[in-house]
C-alpha cells in the first residue's frame, strides 16, 4: 500500500504548469526538414521556368545585349511551319506510346500475373528482366537498333527475307521512320510500364476473382468487368506520364537519325534543340519549350477530366 500525503491545511496544493509539447521549434522542425526539397526545387525547376518565360519575350542569342519584343517569339510559332511539322510527329509518337505500348504494357501484365508469376522467385526475376531496358543507356539502345535496322546486313531485314517480304529503309526512309523509333521505344519501355500495371494488379483482391469464378464469369468478361475497372487510377497514371514524356522525347529519334530523314523524325525536342543551341535564337527556343509546357499541361487536363466522368458513370 502506498501512503497518500495530504497538503497542510490552508496551503494550497502547488501544481507544475503544464508546457505545450513541441512550441515553436517543434512546429517549425517538419519545416526545416522539408527546406533542403524546397530549395533544390526552387533552384532547380521553379527558377529555370520563370527564367524560361521572362527569356521568350526577348531577342535573345546569348552573344549580344537581348532586345524586347513581346508576344512576337509566341506569333512567330503559330506560322512556323517546322513547329507544326515537328508538333505532327511529336502527337504521332504519343499516340503510339498512348494507344499501343500502354494496351501492350497492360496485356503482358495480366498474362505474367495469371500464368507465369505463381513463385517468389518467378516474380523477381521476371521484375529484373522487364526493368533492365531502363537501366540501360539510350545511346546503347539507339546503337544496337541502328545495327539491327541497318539495311543490308541487320537482323530486321534477314527476318523479313525469310517470310519473303522486302527489305526495308528502317531509318532512312520518310515513310518508316517514326514508326521505327515508335517501336524502339515500346521495346525500351514496355517492361517499366508492365511493372506499373503489376503493382496495380497485385492490389485487387483474390477474392473478388473467386467470386467471379463461383458466378461462371468467364476470363475475358472478369477483365473487363474486374481488372479493367479497379485499375483506373494505374492505367491513369500511365497514359499521363506516357504523354509528358513522349512531348519531351529526344533522345532516341536523335541517336537514331538527327530528325532526318528531311525532317521526318524531327520532334519538338529537336527543333527547340535545333534553335536553341544551333541557330541561338534563345528567345525563340524558350517560347517553343513553354509551347509544350502548354500542350502537355492541357493534354493532361483533358485526361484527368475524362477519368473523372468516367468515374462519375460508374
Amino acid at each position: 500500500m502506498t501512503a497518500q500525503i495530504d497538503a497542510p491545511v490552508g496551503e494550497e496544493r502547488r501544481v507544475a504548469p503544464r508546457t505545450r509539447p513541441g512550441g515553436v521549434r517543434g512546429r517549425a522542425a517538419p519545416y526545416l526538414f522539408l527546406l533542403p526539397f524546397f530549395v533544390v526545387y526552387a533552384c532547380f525547376l521553379l527558377y529555370p521556368i520563370v527564367s524560361a518565360l521572362e527569356t521568350s519575350l526577348y531577342k535573345k542569342s546569348g552573344f549580344g545585349s537581348p532586345v524586347f519584343v513581346g508576344l512576337e517569339n509566341f506569333r512567330t510559332l503559330l506560322s512556323d511551319d517546322r513547329f507544326w511539322h515537328a508538333l505532327l510527329n511529336t502527337s504521332l509518337y504519343a499516340l503510339g506510346t498512348v494507344f499501343v505500348l500502354s494496351p501492350l504494357a497492360l496485356l503482358l501484365a495480366v498474362t505474367l500475373q495469371s500464368f507465369v508469376l505463381r513463385s517468389e522467385r518467378m516474380r523477381s526475376f521476371y521484375r529484373i528482366a522487364l526493368f533492365l531496358p531502363n537501366v540501360t543507356s539510350l545511346v546503347v539502345i539507339a546503337i544496337m537498333f541502328s545495327f539491327l535496322l541497318e539495311p543490308r546486313f541487320g537482323m530486321a531485314n534477314a527476318v523479313l527475307g525469310v517470310v519473303g517480304v522486302e527489305p526495308l529503309n528502317w531509318l532512312q526512309s520518310e515513310s518508316t521512320v517514326l514508326p521505327s523509333i515508335v517501336l524502339i521505344a515500346i521495346w525500351t519501355y514496355l517492361g517499366l510500364n508492365s511493372l506499373y500495371f503489376l503493382g496495380g494488379l497485385q492490389n485487387i483482391p483474390t477474392e473478388l476473382y473467386e467470386a467471379a469464378a463461383l458466378d461462371g464469369a468467364g476470363r475475358i468478361a472478369t477483365f473487363w468487368r474486374i481488372t479493367v475497372p479497379l485499375l483506373r487510377p494505374t492505367i491513369l497514371f500511365v497514359a499521363v506520364q506516357a504523354t509528358i514524356f513522349s512531348f519531351q522525347v529526344f533522345e532516341l529519334p536523335w541517336l537514331l537519325t538527327g530528325g532526318g530523314p528531311s525532317d521526318a523524325a524531327l520532334t519538338l525536342g529537336i527543333y527547340l534543340y535545333q534553335v536553341g543551341f544551333v541557330q541561338f535564337d534563345q528567345g525563340y527556343a524558350s517560347a517553343i519549350g513553354w509551347a509544350i509546357a502548354l500542350i502537355t499541361l492541357a493534354l493532361t487536363g483533358i485526361q484527368l477530366f475524362l477519368y473523372r466522368v468516367v468515374a462519375d458513370d460508374q
